[in-house]
């Protein structure tokens, strides 16, 4: 194990430069890409044309068929009928000719009577023959009234019958032509339509009283007027195929459908649906490989973002990243070898994956923060390792189940956790994995079998217990091999039952009582300041642990025994006391304790001076050195380690006092803290100025709250007082 822990040494400092972490990220991308590349491989087909399918074929992903969607818009247009227009001006414009043609006639005539007038009164004075014109003539006056293209489609039976008739018949033979006209023409007449209107308006005027040859003349008009109405509209047809085609709805391939069946002929339209869905001649398609280097690009990014803002020191961030890739590659192993059986047709094979594994080790090794995401990696990874006997490229139920499972066992855990606590998390996962599961099966109104509901059932608890099973055989080799204190190592290592707590309470019970109440102090303070309670506290349990090699040379140990330094010249009495840090080093490296508890019990003294025997030596010999009478150190380079000192420091002076007062106890606590930071003892941690004047109210409350002023009680005498009372 040390040589292992060696290594991850070495792969650690190696990560301090950015040429190995690129490397390292790369690697991360490569294991993931080549885990995952086989499941978002297009499938490939061995078929040819007419040839028959073997198995059900059905389309991986949704494809818009543009040669399908392209005929139904030729459909639709040409299903579109031609638009016609009804030209109304049309109906005015021919009952305007012919009332024009019956005005004409009417002027005509009138125009003769005058003529006529003026010939008579011409006579009456002269003697002159009164001249009336011949039809020709009024054929020609009329004739010269309407335009030549009237003239020459009328014949001259309609003009002699128009000029032999009076003016009343006239009108009466205008509105009856006119109003037939009218009629007919409201209504639409196409170009073969047109001879049908004309015998309408025949037949309307064929039974008029008129004159038959007045009569014929107005039929003659009427059929003359009636022309077509109905004419193609290219604009408003084009904009109703133009609709016709919008309308229509793009013909799409789904993802999942049955393209052809088992048995089925393989045709050309069938053939040219399995080209299109990319099921054929799909060897160099490169969408999938693009597509997955931008999702692990994506993933190895918010990992690289994330581990580049954690606020801790270097060296931790290098172990941390160290540790978030082998758990990520561990998990993304076992997760290939168990989608490997899926060949075997295991159906829901998926569930059995321990999902709770990584987040449960990244929540208790580092942070809970970087156990959801890994959470959320997992799920990703499982929804595309996982997609066999699907359509598409992700199984959402596989990756839903996995993210529910690591994220119900993360939040199950706290920061109390123990091992046992794992297991209770594992179980608690086991009962989510079953809902979840459940869920699914009962959502799409499915048909399972009691055997399948029972193999989903065994699936789901296998996958929660083994997670529980494999984080608590994985945490001891994590937090040895890379030296991580975690929450659940600190608890364990506070149990009064450890070999070392049990020596210092049988060997030193009077350190231990001290380092009980150090604890007591140091983890309040701790808290106050947001630094590691539970860490200081458990350092404080084993700061001292060195005085139990010579437990009668500590004042705390010395009830009913002579103090031996009244017998030991000062500089040796300093060597021993002095000693019990190295010694307690070592002992604590011995039984293999994490650094983290080692360094406060080196550090809790720094470089101070033993006060008390320097100036004893100095009583009798005056070129002492003060370097011999000073802790080796080193100073305190946490705020743990600086807490604890000041905590030790602070819990004996205090427990000297024979009638510690809150005044008395403030004044103690701001002489030790003043002279702890005027001797420099701590200028190597990165305790601020504020967060010691919080430690230093909090350590006062929290001795006020021990040393409190207590009633005295009477004593009591005899049985009868003792009844009394």
């Amino acid at each position: 194990m040390d040589k292992l822990q060696q290594n991850f040494i070495r792969i650690r400092k190696l990560l301090d430069m950015t040429f190995f972490r690129i490397i390292f990220f790369v690697v991360l991308g490569i294991v993931l890409f080549g885990a995952i590349y086989n499941n978002v491989k297009p499938e490939k087909l061995e078929l040819s044309l007419f040839s028959v399918a073997e198995n059900t074929i059905r389309s991986p992903a949704t494809v818009e068929d543009k040669e399908s969607t392209e005929n139904k818009r030729k459909e639709a247009i040409n299903q579109v009928q031609p638009v016609y227009a009804l030209k109304n001006e049309y109906t005015q414009n021919r009952v305007d000719l012919i009332t024009s043609i019956f005005q004409s006639v009417i002027e005509v005539n009138n125009e003769i009577e005058e003529d006529l007038r003026k010939q008579e009164e011409k006579a009456s004075e002269e003697t002159i023959t009164i001249k009336e014109p011949s039809d020709s003539d009024k054929e020609s006056q009329l004739k010269a009234k309407l335009t030549s293209s009237v003239s020459k489609d009328l014949s001259n039976q309609v003009f002699t019958a128009l000029i032999h008739a009076n003016n009343d018949e006239l009108s009466i033979a205008k509105d009856l032509t006119v109003t037939a006209v009218s009629n007919v023409m409201t209504k639409r007449i196409s170009a073969d339509e047109v001879e049908n209107a004309k015998k309408r308006v025949e037949e309307e005027l064929k039974y008029t009283t008129l004159s038959d040859e007045l009569k014929l003349a107005a039929i003659e008009l009427g059929r003359y007027a009636v022309i077509q109405n109905e004419f193609y509209d290219s604009n408003a047809t084009e904009e109703l195929r133009q609709q016709a085609s919008e309308k229509v709805e793009p013909v799409k391939i789904l993802q999942g459908q049955i393209i052809a069946e088992e048995g089925e002929l393989i045709n050309q339209d069938i053939y040219r649906q399995l080209k299109l869905v990319g099921l054929i001649n799909n060897n160099y398609s490169y969408k999938p490989f693009i597509g997955l280097v931008v999702l692990i690009t994506i993933i190895l990014s918010a990992i690289y973002y994330y581990f580049s803002q954690m606020e801790v020191l270097p060296e931790k961030r290098q172990t941390y990243l160290l540790l978030y890739g082998i758990i990520f590659i561990l998990s993304i192993f076992i997760m290939k070898i168990i989608s490997m059986l899926q060949v075997f047709s295991f159906e829901g094979i998926g569930y059995i994956f321990p999902a709770a594994m990584s987040g449960m080790l990244i929540k208790i090794l580092i942070d809970e923060k970087l156990a959801i995401y890994m959470s959320i990696l997992m799920a990703v990874c499982g929804s595309i390792l996982f997609n066999e006997g699907i359509t598409g490229t992700l199984n959402f139920s596989v990756g839903i189940y996995f993210l529910f499972s690591s994220i119900a066992a993360i939040l199950f855990l706290n920061s109390q956790s123990r091992r046992s606590k794992i297991l209770q998390a594992g179980t608690f996962a086991a009962m989510i994995n079953v809902c979840t599961i459940g869920a699914f099966m009962l959502l799409p109104n499915g048909q399972y079998s009691g055997v399948e509901y029972g193999y989903y059932l065994i699936t789901a608890l296998v996958s929660g217990v083994s997670s529980a099973v494999l984080s608590v055989g994985l945490l001891p080799f994590f937090e040895a091999s890379f030296g991580i204190l975690s929450t659940i190592r600190l608890i364990e290592l506070s149990n009064p039952n450890h070999p070392l707590l049990r020596k210092i309470l049988m060997e030193a019970p009077g350190t231990y009582h001290h380092s009980v109440m150090v604890a007591n102090l140091a983890e309040s303070a701790c808290e106050a300041i947001g630094a590691n309670g539970l860490l200081a506290r458990v350092g404080s349990y084993y700061h001292d642990i060195g005085k139990t090699k010579r437990p009668n040379f500590f004042i705390e140990n010395q009830i009913n025994h002579d103090n031996p330094h009244d017998k030991l010249p000062p500089d040796k009495s300093a060597s021993i006391i002095i000693a019990h840090v190295i010694d307690g080093a070592e002992i604590l490296r011995k039984y293999h304790m994490p650094k983290e508890i080692i360094d406060i019990a080196e550090q809790h003294h720094g470089t101070t001076l033993l006060k008390f025997f320097y100036h004893k030596a100095l009583q009798s010999e005056s070129t002492i050195k003060e370097e011999e009478f000073r802790y080796p150190g080193p100073k305190a380079q946490t705020k743990e380690s600086a807490i604890v000192g000041i905590a030790d420091s602070l819990e004996a002076a205090v427990r000297s006092l024979s009638q510690p007062t809150p005044e008395l106890i403030d004044s103690f606590v701001k002489k030790i803290v003043t002279e702890r930071l005027e001797d420099g003892q701590l200028n190597e941690c990165d305790i601020t100025m504020k967060e010691i004047e919080i430690v230093s109210h909090t350590l006062c409350e929290t001795l006020k709250g021990i040393f409190h002023s207590r009633i005295e009680y009477p004593e009591l005498t005899n049985t009868k007082q003792v009844k009394q009372a």
